[in-house]
């Protein structure tokens, strides 16, 4: 894995896409940070690829959705019910904004 800046990717193009023609990936970095993941790509495993980055990036938002619930604490199955039928019954309008 190799890192770039933006202005190594004006600069110094040539290199990164040899890099990447060696099987390596590219990290673009934008003021010292990680911005962006560049991979090698190949034209008969276009479709695959991006469907396999899809559901990685799905897969961390999930991950992500589960440690914020764990921190906040879980509802138990009588509370959520009792919810559900406050807000079938029309009452509290907290759950409805």
């Amino acid at each position: 894995m190799n890192f770039y800046s933006v202005r190594d990717l004006r600069t110094d193009s040539k290199k990164m896409w040899q890099d990447l023609s060696n099987g390596n990936e590219v990290i673009l970095t934008n003021n010292g940070k990680p911005a962006a993941l560049i991979i090698d790509i190949p034209a008969e495993s276009f479709d695959d690829t991006v469907q396999a980055v899809r559901q990685a990036k799905a897969m961390i938002a999930l991950n992500n959705i589960r440690l914020r619930a764990a921190k906040a604490g879980f509802m138990s199955d009588d509370e959520i019910n009792d919810i559900i039928s406050e807000v079938r019954n029309g009452g509290n309008d907290e759950y409805c904004t």
